[in-house]
């Protein structure tokens, strides 16, 4: 600073020291325009290796989570297994003589509707309970709405003045249901 090389600049307790700007060469126009130049050269040059760098990494990501060559073998070997088994299989099928006709299949799937729809609907009238207080069984008679609301209120009335639980008075009555046979309505198809 004494020499006149740098500056100082005092801020409070605080000094700054710079270089003397004056002391160096002043460019010409001509230099500063050769020098923006050079700068927005480097600037482009920089940008394409970035830009390289950019793609030179995805290809990295994209080469880092593929398969290898003995992984990519071992995946072969296990899909020329399944290949293998499912082509034996479908010779086996195609040589079956027991074939379901369409015709077949669309009636056996209507009837499992008919038959799972009024299961459902028998299902939410409560158990079915004959006049004596005895389970319907096997009966194909299908029992009327006001027979089964009756039997319903019936029931309910029964249970409200029992002493035990609604499972131990069908015990007691012999009312059995699906539940207690581990009978599940089967899902449609």
């Amino acid at each position: 600073a004494q020499q006149g090389r740098i500056r100082e600049k005092t801020y409070g307790k605080q000094k700054i020291y710079f270089a003397d700007q004056e002391q160096l060469p002043a460019a010409s126009d001509a230099e500063l325009r050769g020098l923006d130049g050079e700068i927005a050269g480097r600037s482009a040059e920089l940008q394409a290796l970035q830009q390289s760098c950019r793609h030179m990494e995805a290809e990295l990501k994209e080469l880092n989570s593929s398969m290898t060559t003995p992984e990519m073998a071992k995946e072969i070997e296990v899909l020329r297994k399944d290949c293998a088994s499912y082509t034996e299989k479908l010779e086996r099928i195609k040589s079956a003589t027991n074939h379901v006709t369409p015709e077949e299949k669309e009636k056996v799937c209507r009837e499992q509707q008919l038959y799972r729809r009024e299961w459902r609907r028998r299902k939410r009238m409560v158990p079915p309970v004959g006049v004596w207080g005895q389970p319907c069984r096997g009966s194909h008679t299908q029992p009327s709405p006001a027979l089964s609301r009756q039997a319903t209120e019936l029931l309910d009335a029964i249970l409200e003045g029992y002493p035990k639980s609604k499972k131990q008075f069908f015990e007691e009555v012999g009312i059995e249901t699906d539940e207690d046979h581990g009978v599940v309505l089967p899902a449609a198809v």
